[in-house]
């Protein structure tokens, strides 16, 4: 049943993430409406009791929350400036990944239009949407976040980081940057080990997932180190060339592809 006390929310894109979104609200008793450009993915949603619109105008008209998670900041300026107009008054919450520039640039065309305007980002999988373990990032309007804080609270953890509408996506992207570099590096160690017919299961089950956990409790003494801008001594910057040589030399010579080899020689390079 839903609780009528809870404030009405459209969300607008129902990828997998923006459904899980969606779902998040609908589970918490928000009347939830919801549009798709495939009609059909609303089904699963309606079936739990969201309310799906049938154009843009019309979800957004529904709600003073309007959500929206979409592909990029094209598409979410081809859905919202034909409806421009209807957004007075409203909040523009976009979760949509792009750069700090656009999510400044809509922020400033959203205000040209009378709406409130909030940036975010998701630091989660849709699996993760409602755990405390799922953080959204937020920047824009303060006080349009303050008055939607309870509902967007239902999602996981949030995050508050300034006016600037652009933090959300500069952090966002500062946090995937980090995460993509783990991955491809993981991506380089799976190859080195497998030319040894190591599975990748095996190397990441018994060896790599706990050495990269250990190394995690590295990462505030570099920080520390990089804000007090300490010079890395002679003696450390030899010993990780030295790493890098061989790291590199002796994918070489196992035959990994040179895809997975570049990047840690651009490092040594540059060190």
């Amino acid at each position: 049943m839903v609780d009528t006390g809870r404030s009405p929310v459209t969300v607008i894109g129902l990828g997998a993430m923006g459904y899980a979104l969606a779902e998040a609200f609908v589970r918490a008793g928000h009347p939830t409406t919801v549009w798709n450009r495939t009609a059909a993915k609303a089904e699963g949603l309606v079936a739990q009791g969201a309310v799906r619109a049938e154009t843009v105008a019309e979800a957004v008209e529904t709600s003073s929350l309007v959500v929206v998670c979409v592909l990029d900041y094209p598409a979410v300026h081809g859905l919202l400036e034909p409806v421009a107009e209807r957004l007075s008054g409203r909040v523009v919450l976009n979760l949509t990944n792009g750069t700090p520039e656009e999510a400044r640039e809509t922020a400033k065309w959203a205000a040209g239009h009378g709406a409130d305007y909030v940036d975010g980002g998701i630091m989660a999988i849709p699996p993760m949407i409602g755990g405390p373990a799922s953080v959204i990032l937020y920047s824009g309007s303060r006080e349009a976040f303050d008055a939607h804080a309870q509902a967007l609270g239902h999602w996981g953890t949030s995050k508050f980081l300034g006016a600037d509408a652009g933090l959300a996506s500069l952090y966002d992207l500062a946090l995937l940057g980090a995460m993509y570099g783990m991955f491809y590096g993981a991506n380089a160690a799976f190859a080195m080990v497998g030319t040894e017919k190591v599975t990748a299961a095996s190397f990441a089950t018994e060896l790599l997932v706990p050495w990269l956990n250990s190394m995690a409790a590295v990462l505030p003494m570099l920080a520390e180190e990089i804000d007090s801008g300490a010079e890395i001594s002679a003696e450390r910057k030899l010993v990780e060339k030295v790493a890098l040589t061989n790291i590199i030399g002796t994918a070489r010579a196992q035959g990994v592809v040179d895809k997975f080899v570049a990047p840690m020689q651009s490092i040594k390079d540059n060190s």
